[in-house]
């Protein structure tokens, strides 16, 4: 009995199965062509230039790629690009205003809430998503009464810690982390 090679058609073919689209990053809209498939950490990284947001573990679990979609938190290697085509994007790079440090960034450099800095951006991107989460009243697993808002000023140390949990510093900068997120808060009181 001989073999015989079986080539398909679909491999034989390179099928070219970019989608072109439009992306509000950062106050400007993006147009790209990629791969559906395409993770918005990808998108942005690789096609759109900014590299602010990390990959770390590629799966979730260590909140490196923390960007903002419509003012939510938003694990950016879990998401697809193609699926936020309405939505306000924000990355680390679009959180200041032009040479104007966000409070949270600020923060961050004066209680020195950072080591080797890898997570240091989806961190940021995170505590500043977390101040807004508390203030418009969303609980934590660590909130005493959720029938009441917490606000900012409510936020206890042990609810801070909780609700920055998906967010992993390998160096073990926590202590300085909420004490950054502390100082970014009396900021907040003050008004931006």
């Amino acid at each position: 009995m001989s073999e015989v090679e079986i080539t398909s058609q679909a491999e034989s073919t390179p099928v070219n199965t970019a989608v072109r689209f439009t992306l509000k990053i950062n106050g400007t809209a993006r147009t790209l062509q990629v791969d559906p498939r395409t993770t918005l950490l990808d998108a942005l990284r690789e096609h759109v230039g900014l590299s602010g947001s990390k990959k770390g573990c590629d799966q979730g679990q260590c909140g490196a790629c923390t960007v903002h979609l419509n003012g939510r938190r938003v694990l950016a290697c879990l998401s697809l690009a193609i699926a936020h085509q309405h939505d306000e994007i924000t990355t680390i790079e679009g959180l200041a205003r032009g040479e104007e440090l966000h409070p949270m960034q600020s923060a961050f450099m004066d209680c020195d809430g950072f080591q080797c800095g890898y997570c240091t951006p989806g961190q940021i991107m995170s505590a500043v998503a977390m101040l807004a989460e508390a203030e418009e009243g969303v609980p934590s697993h660590a909130t005493p009464d959720v029938s009441r808002a917490p606000g900012i000023d409510g936020l206890s140390l042990d609810e801070i810690r909780e609700r920055m949990s998906g967010n992993i510093c390998r160096c073990g900068a926590y202590p300085n982390i909420v004490e950054a997120i502390q100082q970014a808060r009396q900021s907040a009181k003050g008004g931006r």
